[in-house]
């Protein structure tokens, strides 16, 4: 369902009414992240700016369809997403331009950028095992995962996932089509339940003992992690977590990211707005807010979650090279008979 949402501090539209200042700039955001957190940044920014912020909230494939189907006339200046693959998805369809800022290039790392769409937060794919049924050193590695000593241990959610076919396109990138095609029918025949379910539902499932072993996106065990539910605690307990590849190509990340839509009638606000994600300020909002990592070196991290996950050895793999692979990814996982 999407939803029309209004940033914009009472205060400040009044006072701009008694004083028979001119409107105030509206930047139309359609944004995929549903995080109440993202409250706080949007109405920073406003505050910052004087720009007051629509924002229309959906899911990826609605918004980028409302898009199209707009055209010319579309109102969308910005396009917030999850996902290397989904944001490809709306460049390959038109629907971004070309950002040029030095702002922009000076703050996010070459590799988390592309011509047309930036990364502005990262998330790491995690392997969670059974403390009591799983030995850590049998998964290491995501490879390590069609391993025949795992067969009925593994959990995972469906293979047409975004989530799962990004780490699959960083497994052709490194090792190739017909090795992935191998590994993930080695994940099948391991598979103890049929996908199912999100990454949450995942990490339950390990640590009651349904699985042995699962793959999860970080941000969610860290939701856990900060939890003040006690059944979310002994969840946590029973865990054991690995940062995958530590010894090779490193743990495949993923990101949050943004892109100027094409038509965008208000395109200044628009790279003023993509400038605010990279500061510091905004940064934290993302770390502290929704435990993702900051993609801006100098941004200060103050969330006890990531801190107790400790540091890891991230895959470089440039962004862009990830989002192209995902078709093949595709085609990879149902031959496989992942789904």
């Amino acid at each position: 369902m999407i939803r029309i949402r209004y940033t914009l501090t009472l205060g400040v539209a009044l006072l701009a009414a008694a004083a028979g200042a001119p409107a105030q700039t509206v930047l139309n955001v359609y944004s995929a992240r549903h995080y109440q957190t993202d409250e706080a940044m949007y109405a920073n920014f406003t505050k910052q700016t004087g720009i007051r912020i629509n924002r229309l909230d959906g899911k990826e494939e609605e918004l980028v369809e409302r898009i199209k189907n707009e055209g010319a006339s579309s109102p969308a200046d910005v396009l917030i997403t999850v996902d290397a693959a989904r944001l490809e998805i709306a460049d390959k369809a038109g629907l971004f331009q070309p950002v040029q800022s030095k702002t922009l290039e000076a703050r996010i790392p070459a590799s988390l950028r592309t011509p047309n769409w930036l990364a502005f937060s990262t998330r790491a794919r995690l392997i969670v095992y059974n403390k009591g049924a799983v030995n850590a050193d049998w998964v290491q590695s995501y490879e390590d995962l069609a391993e025949p000593r795992l067969k009925g241990q593994v959990c995972v959610r469906s293979g047409s996932h975004p989530y799962n076919l990004s780490l699959g396109a960083a497994m052709i990138a490194h090792n190739g089509e017909a090795k992935t095609e191998a590994w993930a029918k080695g994940l099948v025949a391991n598979f103890a339940r049929a996908p199912k379910g999100g990454d949450t539902d995942q990490l339950k499932a390990v640590a009651a003992g349904e699985c042995g072993v699962a793959i999860s996106n970080s941000y969610y065990l860290a939701r856990l992690m900060r939890s003040t539910k006690a059944e979310d605690q002994q969840v946590v307990r029973a865990l054991g977590v690995v940062w995958p590849n530590q010894k090779s190509w490193g743990t495949h990340i993923n990101v949050s990211g943004a892109g100027v839509v094409k038509t965008a009638p208000n395109r200044d606000a628009a790279v003023k707005f993509l400038e605010y994600l990279a500061s510091d300020e905004a940064q934290a909002y993302f770390a502290d807010g929704n435990n993702e990592w900051p993609v801006v070196k100098s941004a200060q991290v103050k969330n006890p979650a990531l801190d107790a996950l400790g540091p890891f050895k991230a895959d470089t793999l440039p962004i862009g090279q990830l989002a192209t692979n995902t078709v093949q990814a595709q085609k990879v996982f149902d031959r496989a008979g992942w789904r």
